[in-house]
């Protein structure tokens, strides 16, 4: 937060830094906090001295109301005087100067109201921002407070700060993991509601992949731990939206840039309309014009206007199992006029099947064809090699595998060359015209060659996700245009965008190709790029917003996107983009708002239309306005016919192999 706000924390001494962890989470409740509880009994010794005054005991009440100010000064005159000794100035430091000056000239009821509304307008800032980030930490609370252990035989419970990497879990029906771990013994579903947001269970079983705060909604289970918990998947998307709600966008830039110099040129404003007044009129009138002039341009309001709109924005998402990093991304997002999809893993289920295997020759059986590919695929990460390795009853590994980007594998089995790899690579010859009917059914279809000799083609389908047409007509009705960009052949890509209803389908394009298309996209307005953040890693780096499916547990497609959808639900896309958008509209909103106030204030109060008073009245109501409407994006809008995502903890992708019981069989999965 720019140092020019009023309740930022270096003009409160790092509070957070200095009382720790705890100072950090900041008040429970709003009448916990500090500047508030400071704020309300300003108030009430003001008050009390307005009361007595009424009844003649002026002197009393003057000393009520000049308690009033010291309380009401307390919650921000320390902080400004720390940061003078920093060589910094902030608006704190302007009104504690309008307070000073108030109490000087006799206005002593202003410079009460001055602290008191001043003291709500940080407290609220402060509730706001403390609230939004206890509740992202507050996720860490769905990890279990103890853990069982199996250790030499012997069942333990442990504290989960004290589970270690290779420990044996022992996860009852109805028990939550403490950490991440892999299933060892044991079937059952585990429930993702509380992570994800997507309700349907998942069957789960060894090998199956299992993150911190899944529920074991089925038989017990045996998981052996990968990662300590604070090491967690859980713990580390926490500590990533905590650190990315402090990265700023074009917006929040603009309004340091605005705010940070404002405040200099306010104090030299206020003393030139003080030095040269008095040298024209009444020096005590021109005095306390200059105090009104501090008071009516501070920039508060503009100063917190993004910042408190990207906290609640961002943490709102990262409890719905987004993340979003930082302002930048967030604002982008709210721009965006196209949407590129990838389409295996996006549009389709990742989950791909071998649905067809033809023979090149009566000699050749459906087996070997298997094998002679499953020896390459072994070696490989692409998405279709668990199919056809799950489909193949023998798995030897070839050797020398190497991969050609964008046409597939090469490698020698018993000392011969062997390929595997699209249409066109390598030639179909008398498959022709079946490879071209599986590729029209939306089949995608790989050769396998050996010794210069085609043994057979094998027909690999995923199916598209059953969201997936009403993600793209909802896109649609946002106004968004959408395309398909695969490196799949494009019959096969056309005929899978027919059924997403998709228009614009680019195909059989390599990483590099769809990075130079999305520098072409980009020209014709803000695009995101939606993948699996591995392979489309070049892509999600050109896109003004690179957009990471599935992402739970995937360091890569965290690091490289912008956005992770941490579930598997293309669904939350649209939500999402709802979402940005109101988050920068109210960006807009209170921006313009606070430059409307500056620019209506500073006329009103230089040439003594509006008196201390009001002005402090006006400013801090303007501030509060603000923060409330700041807050309101925190909210996660419906999209029309939707139910609105509950809260949920970023957590494991729903649907993705290692999560539906069946043990991966590369990395890629």
């Amino acid at each position: 937060m720019s140092d020019a706000c009023c309740g930022a924390e270096q003009e409160r001494g790092t509070t957070a830094g200095q009382e720790g962890p705890d100072r950090r989470q900041g008040p429970e409740r709003l009448w916990r906090t500090r500047e508030l509880r400071y704020a309300a009994v300003a108030a009430m010794l003001l008050a009390a001295g307005l009361l007595i005054d009424t009844t003649g005991a002026e002197t009393i009440g003057t000393g009520l109301a000049l308690a009033s100010v010291f309380v009401g000064a307390a919650t921000f005159v320390p902080g400004a005087l720390r940061g003078l000794r920093r060589r910094r100035v902030g608006v704190g430091t302007l009104m504690s100067i309008a307070a000073v000056g108030a109490v000087a000239l006799g206005q002593i009821h202003e410079a009460a109201m001055l602290g008191v509304l001043f003291s709500v307008a940080e407290g609220l800032e402060h509730y706001a921002i403390a609230r939004t980030r206890r509740s992202l930490r507050a996720l860490l609370g769905l990890v279990p407070k103890t853990a069982s252990t199996l250790r030499d035989g012997v069942e333990t419970p442990v504290s989960p700060e004290d589970l270690r990497v290779g420990d044996r879990l022992l996860l009852r029906p109805g028990e939550r993991a403490a950490t991440d771990g892999v299933i060892r013994l044991g079937r059952t579903t585990l429930n993702l509601s509380a992570i994800t947001g997507e309700s349907m269970p998942i069957e789960a079983g060894p090998g199956a992949v299992v993150h911190a705060g899944a529920i074991n909604g089925g038989g017990a289970i045996e998981v052996d731990v990968t990662a300590r918990a604070s090491d967690s998947s859980l713990a580390r998307i926490v500590r990533i939206v905590e650190e990315a709600q402090d990265r700023k966008g074009p917006g929040q830039r603009l309004a340091d840039r605005i705010a940070r110099p404002l405040v200099p040129a306010i104090m030299v404003a206020a003393l030139l309309v003080a030095g040269v007044g008095s040298m024209l009129g009444d020096p005590l009138l021109w005095l306390e014009r200059a105090l009104v002039l501090l008071v009516a341009a501070s920039p508060c309001a503009l100063a917190i206007s993004v910042p408190l709109t990207v906290v609640a924005a961002v943490g709102a998402a990262g409890r719905h199992g987004v993340l979003i990093k930082g302002g930048l991304a967030l604002e982008e997002l709210g721009r965006v006029d196209a949407v590129a999809l990838d389409k295996t893993g996006t549009l389709t289920r990742n989950a791909p099947q071998v649905v067809a295997v033809l023979s090149a020759s009566t000699d050749i059986g459906r087996a070997d064809i298997l094998a002679a590919a499953a020896a390459l695929e072994s070696r490989s990460e692409h998405p279709l090699a668990c199919a056809i390795l799950d489909a193949a009853e023998d798995v030897r590994a070839a050797d020398d595998v190497t991969a050609v980007p964008g046409h597939g594998l090469r490698g020698s089995r018993d000392g011969v060359t062997s390929r595997l790899g699209r249409p066109g690579w390598i030639d179909a010859g008398p498959l022709t015209e079946d490879v071209e009917r599986l590729q029209a059914a939306g089949t995608t279809v790989v050769l396998v060659e050996h010794d210069h000799t085609l043994l057979g083609a094998i027909g690999v389908r995923d199916e598209l996700r059953p969201e997936a047409a009403e993600v793209v007509d909802r896109l649609r009705g946002m106004n968004i245009d959408v395309a398909m960009l695969t490196g799949d052949n494009t019959r096969t890509a056309a005929a899978l965008a027919a059924q997403a209803g998709i228009r614009t389908v680019h195909a059989e394009l390599r990483p590099e190709d769809k990075a130079a298309l999305l520098e072409e996209l980009r020209r014709n307005g803000r695009t995101a790029m939606v993948g699996d953040g591995v392979n489309d890693a070049p892509a999600l780096a050109t896109a003004d917003v690179g957009i990471a499916m599935g992402a739970m547990g995937t360091d890569v497609a965290i690091e490289t996107a912008d956005v992770a959808l941490m579930g598997e639900d293309l669904g939350h896309l649209p939500q999402t983009l709802v979402h940005a958008r109101h988050a920068r509209t109210i960006m807009l909103q209170n921006v313009g708002f606070s430059l409307a106030i500056i620019a209506v204030l500073v006329p009103l109060g230089a040439f003594g239309v509006l008196g201390l008073a009001s002005v402090v009245f006006i400013h801090e109501l303007a501030e509060v306005l603000v923060i409330l409407n700041a807050v309101r994006a925190a909210r996660i809008a419906a999209l029309p016919g939707v139910v609105a995502p509950r809260p949920a903890v970023p957590g494991a992708s729903a649907s993705s192999p290692a999560a539906s019981g069946s043990a991966p069989c590369c990395e890629a999965c």
